[in-house]
């Protein structure tokens, strides 16, 4: 009683191929064809005044929409499910791609700016140690002998500029013409 169509036929070029090909498009298909023929009969029947008959079919062809429908739904569920454990997946593949390109890029960086003697974040790091305890030490010798340090350092300019005087008195000076 039911005609089957032919898949070439029904394929429609405006809609991917995959798409018509799958169980579930072939199901949705034969069941709008069923409900068509179902249709056109219970139209028949009407106009010879069966309207009984024609109610039935309505009711048949309603639990068959409901069927129809709660199947195609469930398929579409499990597609998105796999499609949304897949796009996962991927996303966590490309995340480990990244963090490894990352990496590379940093070593190859770090080998290059150390071939051009960029000192690191730890050398850095180190001398403003260093610089720390230094200024500690000096803060701590200056406090020691406050006294003592101005006079020598007052004591030398006056010691050079009186050499510097001297220096000038003996040389030979120029005969003028």
């Amino acid at each position: 009683m039911v005609k089957k169509i032919d898949k070439k036929a029904g394929a429609r070029p405006d809609l991917p191929g995959g798409l018509f090909d799958s169980q579930l498009a072939q199901s949705v298909r034969e069941s709008a064809q069923q409900i068509w023929l179902a249709g056109m009969g219970a139209f028949a029947k009407a106009q010879e005044g069966r309207a009984k008959v024609f109610e039935a079919l309505i009711k048949e062809g309603a639990s068959l929409q409901r069927k129809t429908q709660s199947a195609a739904e469930e398929k579409i569920g499990e597609v998105t499910d796999r499609m949304s454990a897949m796009a996962g997946d991927v996303t966590a593949k490309a995340g480990q791609h990244w963090d490894k390109l990352e990496s590379i890029f940093e070593q190859r960086t770090a080998k290059a700016m150390n071939k051009l003697g960029v000192p690191t974040a730890k050398d850095v790091d180190a001398l403003i140690k260093r610089v720390d305890e230094l200024a500690v030490a000096v803060a701590r010798l200056s406090k020691a002998t406050p006294a003592k340090a101005p006079a020598k350092t007052a004591a030398k300019p006056a010691a050079k500029a009186a050499a510097k005087k001297s220096t000038r008195r003996s040389a030979p000076r120029k005969a003028r013409s």
